[in-house]
């Protein structure tokens, strides 16, 4: 799979926080999902072991989340764990991963954020403009914002507000059980792309794709 290299990775901290200012603005979240089109549905993760990280992407037919492609990359972490810039300690191991792919996604669900972030710009917005396809972000805990608790039934959601604003569904993807924090990554909307969480969502609490890319991704 071609995708646009935008810029360097190596970047120092305030270097990275001042272009997730300036590539926030091209993030595009108000463009709903065409659902019934969809037909490829790729999870993406990342583990990190003796600071080497391994990405995994998991593509899935949908709708019958049957897995039909898995690819891995593996190099040394590149860049130190600070909060709200995760996207340039993947970002380069997901790049490695992304171009070994064969089957082309109609949407990736990240193992991580979208809108829901501080600055806007998570890592499904930041490599939804690498990848110009649809991202969505699936946080499994809280990083900004507040919400009220969805009732306790799968299928229920609230909204997570940061500064008045919108940034994401707390989504209850089985009954009784801690819900996941869905938001928009890039060419996608906050409802469809929760409806689509939901659907990829079977007996567990993590949406299909992102379960299988987060088993793929810790095995060394």
């Amino acid at each position: 799979m071609k995708i646009i290299h935008l810029h360097a990775w190596n970047l120092t901290i305030p270097e990275a926080i001042a272009l997730q200012r300036e590539l926030e603005t091209e993030v595009v979240d108000t463009q709903p999902l065409d659902l019934a089109a969809i037909r490829y549905v790729a999870g993406v993760d990342v583990s990190v072991k003796d600071n080497v990280s391994q990405a995994a992407v998991v593509v899935l037919r949908y709708p019958e989340l049957e897995p039909v492609e898995t690819v891995l990359a593996k190099m040394p972490t590149p860049f130190p764990y600070v909060p709200g810039l995760l996207s340039f300690r993947e970002g380069p191991v997901l790049e490695m991963a992304f171009g070994k792919l064969e089957i082309e996604p109609d949407v990736f669900i990240f193992d991580g954020m979208g809108r829901a972030h501080s600055r806007r710009i998570g890592i499904a917005c930041h490599l939804g403009l690498w990848l110009q396809k649809p991202t969505i972000g699936c946080g499994k805990t809280l990083f900004v914002g507040k919400y009220v608790e969805p009732a306790p039934q799968k299928g229920s959601y609230e909204a997570l507000i940061d500064k008045g604003e919108t940034i994401g569904n707390i989504l209850r993807t089985r009954d009784n059980v801690k819900p996941v924090f869905i938001s928009v990554g890039h060419l996608a909307d906050l409802a469809t792309a929760t409806e689509l969480a939901l659907n990829c969502t079977t007996k567990y609490r993590l949406p299909e794709p992102i379960r299988c890319a987060d088993s793929a991704a810790g095995v060394f």
